[in-house]
Order: structure tokens, then C-alpha cells, then sequence
């Protein structure tokens, strides 16, 4: 299924191996047909023959099951299945030369598919992105850099939209260079936040995230899955898939679309992007407590894009690598005067809208103490688990979230 094959000229075209998918295919056959997907079947084996119609057919027959209904209830053979259909139906596209059409429909595959056939999506996207560059000019890209942000702003004026009380009382400390023992014995196992500056300057990511024509390079073409509308408690909120570029676009533009602005949120963006991964560095603190890494993820948005309040099982690491934050954070023994959604998918967040208050139903909140700050470039906020944060982003913005799990011989309590 991998083997190259021939123009109409004689010349041979251009293809992508599939080790995996060559060994595993009929196991996943059977597996799918064993779920009652004898159509996928009959396509996904034409597709694998070349005939990009069967190949299209066994994609949107899979599609069609990734979206039967919730999420987590999706078979993982069927996220499979749509992985393999996307190999066939990118390197239709590739061996054709149309690489740009070839890498969305491999995107596709990373975020919607599983996992058995990782491996080969990688590699076809190295692949195919190494000639899509090709085909770039060096005039394409500009011939200076095009910051992201490159103005300060008057906190002054950024203060008035905020929540109230903003900036008022009780500030994050803020450590410069705090070494991993007193991290783990001041803040760690105290479960006590702490804003640490100077601790990012090795990032690659510091120099080269502001630049926009660096990130189009890296991961123009590439499909991205973003939200649009003010926050996910709106019922206008809604998840599209765009290229990075039409996302910068987007937040270049300043004119956010009827439903709110498009924000990048909580996507493991470094799992897909390999350029973007070697620009970071897991941050040693994220060993504390001889736990592992849970998860690496992107937050990448406009100013005024907000995270409404709400807390996280884990330990995390926030790093602001392009532009500035607004954080808030209240402690987790407050969970109860925070009156968090009543069902498990929103247990998590609170009824609160910092934003606007309803003091007839939430009389006390404005009295409970938290602590706040503006996280500026280069600095990194520990957020201790269970703790609740409301995020505004007072800037374009462009962060990493590092969450880690509690080790087994940890003191904390």
C-alpha cells in the first residue's frame, strides 16, 4: 500500500510510507467490521488500492461516528478508522502535488483520530510540511519581523475592566529565580501560588513567538481546533477548525467575528507542531513531588479572551511567553462560597461570573479574600491544584500550561 506509484508521464509521484497502518490493516478491519462498519470496510479497502472516492467515503463514514454522540463515548475503533482514511485520502493529495490539502487532512488525523496510527501521521506531516515550506518563497514571509505585541499599555485603563476590586488588595508574591527546593518547601507542599520570573530566557520560544512571520512558517498551514464566543458557560460558544494562519488573522484583525473573539484554549498544540515543542522546556518544578507530566497545552488568544472561574484536579505550571494576563485566584477551601455547577461536566467552574456579578444570588462573593496579578512575559505562575483562577488576556497572548500529577511519596496534604 506504500509503494510508490506512477504518473501519467513515467516520473514517479510523490508518496509517504505507513508502517503501521501496512501491519496493522487487517486487524483493524476486522476490529471495525467486529463494530458493525462492514460499508467503512468495503471503502477503506478500494482506498487502500487508490480510489479516492472510497477513500472520502470511509473518512465521512467515520466522521459520522465521531459525532453520534458525546465525546468520551466514541468507540476508539472508530477514531482509528478515521485516522487510517485520512492517510489514504492525504497521500491522494500528496502523490498529487497538493501538499497544503494534504496537511489539513493529516491535522485531521491527529485531532480527531486515535491513537494506533500516530506514528505514521507524524511522519507524513514531516514529510509533507517539508515540501510545503519548499514551495513557500523567501518574499512570502516578509522582510522584517512582524511582532505580535510591541506596545505597552496603561494598567491604569486595563484596570477598569476588570472585576471589581482588581488589583486592590492581596497580590501573588513573586520570586525571582526560585530554586526547586525552596519552591518545594514555600509553595509546593503548602499549596501557596507563586508568580517566578526569570526562569525563561533559555526559551527559544522567548524570541521567537512575538514574530509573526516565524510562526506562519512553522505552522501556517497547519489545522487547529479554536473556540469562538465570549467562554464555554456561553450558550453562543461553539469549536471551529481553522489554519493557524486565518487564526492570526483573526487576532491581527481586531474585529472579532458576531460570535466573540477565537481563541486557541487547552489544545496539546506541542504534540502536534514538533518546531513548536523544541521552542520550550518542561520547567524542573514540574518534577516536584516526584509526580509526572499530565499535560502540555497551548492558550493562545487576543486580548480580552477570558477563562471563566474555575479549578483544575492538577498542579500547574502557567508560562507567559508572548503578552500579559490578568489572573485571580481563590483558594480551594473557598469551593463551597463559589457554588460550582451542580453535574460532573461543569463541577469544576464556578456560577460566578467575575465579570458580572449577580449580587441578588451571590451576596458574599465580593467579600472573600483571594489574590491576583498581571503575568508578564517571561514569568511563570504556579497554580496549586483544586485552586480556583478566572484568566483574562490583557494583550495578545501566548501561553504554555504544564500540569503534573502528585507522586505517590509526597508529603503534601
Amino acid at each position: 500500500m506504500s509503494t510508490t506509484t506512477a504518473s501519467g508521464d513515467g516520473a514517479p509521484s510523490l508518496h509517504f510510507d505507513t508502517p503501521t497502518l501496512d501491519r496493522e490493516f487487517a486487524a483493524l478491519l476486522h476490529s471495525i467490521s467486529e463494530h458493525g462498519g462492514y460499508a467503512y470496510v468495503s471503502m477503506a479497502a478500494l482506498a487502500s488500492g487508490g480510489d479516492i472516492r472510497a477513500a472520502e467515503a470511509a473518512r465521512e463514514m467515520a466522521w459520522e461516528q465521531l459525532h453520534s454522540g458525546p465525546w468520551h463515548s466514541v468507540l476508539p475503533v472508530w477514531r482509528d478508522a478515521y485516522s487510517m482514511a485520512c492517510l489514504h485520502v492525504a497521500r491522494h493529495h500528496y502523490g498529487n502535488g497538493e501538499f497544503r490539502e494534504a496537511l489539513r487532512v493529516l491535522d485531521l488525523g491527529i485531532i480527531m483520530g486515535g491513537t494506533l496510527l500516530r506514528k505514521d501521521l507524524d511522519s507524513a506531516v514531516s514529510k509533507v510540511s517539508e515540501q510545503t515550506r519548499r514551495s513557500v518563497r523567501v518574499s512570502d514571509l516578509g522582510d522584517s519581523e512582524h511582532r505580535l505585541v510591541d506596545r505597552e499599555f496603561d494598567v491604569a485603563e486595563v484596570v477598569q475592566l476588570l472585576p471589581m476590586k482588581s488589583l486592590s488588595s492581596k497580590l501573588v508574591v513573586k520570586k525571582s529565580a526560585l530554586s526547586l527546593d525552596k519552591f518545594l518547601e514555600d509553595h509546593y507542599l503548602s499549596r501557596s501560588p507563586v508568580i517566578i520570573s526569570d526562569c525563561m530566557a533559555h526559551w527559544p520560544a522567548k524570541a521567537k513567538w512575538n514574530d509573526e512571520d516565524y510562526l506562519l512558517r512553522v505552522a501556517g498551514d497547519r489545522t487547529v481546533p479554536v473556540e469562538v464566543g465570549k467562554n464555554y458557560l456561553c450558550a453562543e460558544w461553539k469549536q471551529e477548525l481553522i489554519t493557524f494562519s486565518e487564526f492570526i488573522q483573526r487576532i491581527k484583525s481586531d474585529a472579532c467575528s458576531p460570535g466573540g473573539p477565537t481563541y486557541l484554549a487547552q489544545h496539546p498544540l506541542f504534540d502536534q507542531i514538533n518546531e513548536l515543542r523544541r521552542d520550550i522546556f518542561i520547567p524542573d518544578y514540574c518534577f516536584a513531588g516526584g509526580g509526572e507530566l499530565r499535560s502540555l497545552n497551548a492558550w493562545f488568544g487576543p486580548a480580552g479572551t477570558v477563562t471563566p472561574l474555575h479549578h483544575d484536579p492538577h498542579h500547574n505550571i502557567l508560562a507567559q511567553v508572548v503578552g500579559k494576563k490578568y489572573i485571580r485566584l481563590y483558594s480551594s477551601s473557598l469551593s463551597e462560597e463559589l457554588s460550582p455547577h451542580s453535574g460532573t461536566m461543569l463541577s469544576n467552574s464556578s456560577q460566578v461570573d467575575l465579570d458580572d456579578v449577580d449580587e441578588t444570588k451571590f451576596p458574599k462573593v465580593q467579600e472573600l479574600e483571594f489574590v491576583d496579578c498581571i503575568l508578564e512575559e517571561g514569568e511563570m505562575l504556579y497554580i496549586p491544584p483544586k485552586w480556583w483562577h478566572y484568566v483574562r488576556s490583557l494583550t495578545t497572548s501566548f501561553s504554555v500550561s504544564f500540569w503534573w500529577s502528585e507522586g505517590d511519596s509526597s508529603d503534601a496534604s
